[in-house]
């Protein structure tokens, strides 16, 4: 039996989150890829759920706040971890995160886009502990597909 420290899956649960259905893509893309040196690329996440974009608007605007934002990041982590079980059948398959690159749908005048994307990071350093330390940009856009509050794209190092 794995120890909770080397079963991402059982974290998960411990955190009290679950793993959605993988997300099916709304258009023309695979949802991974694995390159050379066990490189697992995702396309960007939405923050998903049953097939609908739970957050959605601006960051700055109404009921968006950093909080508001956060939740989105770690949904849409959570849509990301789904789509690499769904690609390599466990994610005890991760060995580390390399890269988060996090896109906030800001009104004009937002500027704490690291706050939000830092859903995301916090919950993967929760999950991998060290190996969920990684490198990161977090941007500002004016849109996003389906009019979601954030799309995040990920980079993954497989084990052997």
């Amino acid at each position: 039996m794995l120890s909770l420290k080397n079963d991402p899956e059982a974290k998960i649960k411990e955190l009290g989150l679950n793993l959605p259905e993988p997300p099916k893509p709304v258009a023309s893309y695979v949802p991974t890829v694995i390159a050379s040196n066990n490189l697992l690329y995702t396309s960007g996440n939405l923050p998903l759920e049953n097939g609908k974009v739970l957050y959605t608007g601006k960051m700055g605007e109404g009921k968006n706040t950093i909080e508001i934002g956060a939740e989105a990041s770690k949904l849409a982590t959570l849509n990301s971890l789904s789509a690499v079980k769904a690609a390599v059948g466990n994610l005890s398959r991760i060995k580390r995160v390399i890269k988060v690159t996090g896109f906030v749908n800001s009104k004009a005048g937002f500027t704490d886009q690291p706050k939000v994307i830092n859903g995301a990071s916090d919950l993967l350093v929760s999950i991998f502990g060290d190996a969920g330390k990684h490198a990161r940009s977090a941007v500002g856009i004016s849109e996003l597909p389906l009019n979601a509050l954030v799309e995040i794209e990920f980079i993954y190092q497989l084990n052997e």
